[in-house]
């Protein structure tokens, strides 16, 4: 297996090496790429290193089989296709193609025969929204999700390295606002992104479409808040769903708790700092809405890991159909 790495030393790509690692994958050839800054920085792969080279157009023209984007949008615009056209199956981090219809936004677990046959480029979805429809798969299946309204807490980390570093200098007493429109020590933010004519901001916008997108129903009504909150990794989101099936509370329970990718917690809740490396999916605190044909829950992940670079992994596992270990 040949695989290529663009953006290999931001806080993502440098995750996606841990998570290849993790699956004790061994690929044929591992090339990463950044921009000019990083040219020359070394990594290392199974205690193997590896020096990053600069990202070129012609970088991709090799046969690579998989190529992961962590570089953002523009880069992922400009360069996907070339990597696509080149051969490889593409799988992006970014929000660059997850609203095409004809690119496949896809979470294993729930969509995963999408990349039957498939070649091309392949969207991974937004952090938050990853970790909210793995049980909410689960739910709809069961139960026939008709609405969802959910609240985020989003870790600093999800704006890569700029905002822990804002994090860790306001903590030092620094009152430079950094990347963010406010102070975000002791504090919180009720804008990721920017703001649309709706008055939602983009990062709830996509909370919306991916959601509907996934689970392959543009019925599905979604009402989103998205808050930046001073945490350096996890984000945390409070979830109520209504059904058009009355819901027996053990029986979601059940149903949750034997979902791959989920950890399901009946008595106890767990934090951003409980969740450790994990690659899955917390939820706990689940419990019936406004009655038994709605649902609240305390939903947890791991933002660099289940939010991108695991469900990237994933993604390939699913792909070349090797079974991802747990």
């Amino acid at each position: 297996m040949k695989i290529a790495i663009v953006g290999a030393t931001g806080e993502v790509g440098r995750m996606m090496m841990t998570c290849l690692e993790e699956q004790n994958l061994q690929p044929e050839i591992l090339d990463l790429y950044a921009s000019v800054k990083s040219v020359g920085t070394m990594l290392y792969y199974m205690d193997k290193p590896l020096e990053v080279k600069e990202l070129e157009e012609e970088s991709l023209q090799t046969e690579y089989d998989y190529v992961f984007f962590s570089a953002g949008g523009g880069v992922a615009r400009s360069y996907a296709p070339i990597a696509a056209e080149a051969g490889a199956v593409v799988i992006d981090n970014s929000s660059a193609f997850r609203t095409d219809p004809r690119i496949p936004l896809v979470v294993p677990q729930i969509n995963s025969s999408l990349l039957k046959n498939y070649r091309g480029i392949v969207a991974n979805p937004n952090c938050s929204t990853i970790q909210m429809v793995l049980p909410l798969a689960v739910l709809d299946k069961a139960f026939g999700m008709k609405k969802v309204v959910v609240s985020t807490y989003q870790a600093v980390s999800g704006s890569g390295h700029g905002g822990i570093d804002t994090l860790e200098k306001q903590r030092r007493g620094s009152q430079v606002k950094g990347i963010y429109p406010d102070i975000i020590d002791l504090n919180v933010i009720p804008q990721i992104g920017v703001f649309l004519d709706n008055g939602y901001s983009n990062e709830e916008e996509k909370m919306l479409s991916e959601t509907r997108k996934i689970l392959d129903n543009d019925k599905i009504q979604v009402s989103a808040t998205a808050v930046r909150v001073p945490v350096m990794y996890g984000h945390s989101n409070t979830v109520y769903a209504e059904f058009e099936r009355e819901i027996d509370l053990q029986t979601a329970a059940s149903l949750l708790s034997d979902a791959p990718a989920i950890s399901f917690h009946e008595n106890s809740y767990i934090t951003p700092l409980g969740i450790g490396s994990s690659n899955d999916a917390h939820v706990c605190r689940l419990r019936y809405g406004v009655d038994k044909y709605s649902l609240n829950f305390w939903n947890v992940g791991h933002n660099v890991r289940i939010g991108a670079a695991a469900n990237a992994v994933n993604i390939l596992m699913a792909h070349h159909d090797i079974n991802p270990k747990s």
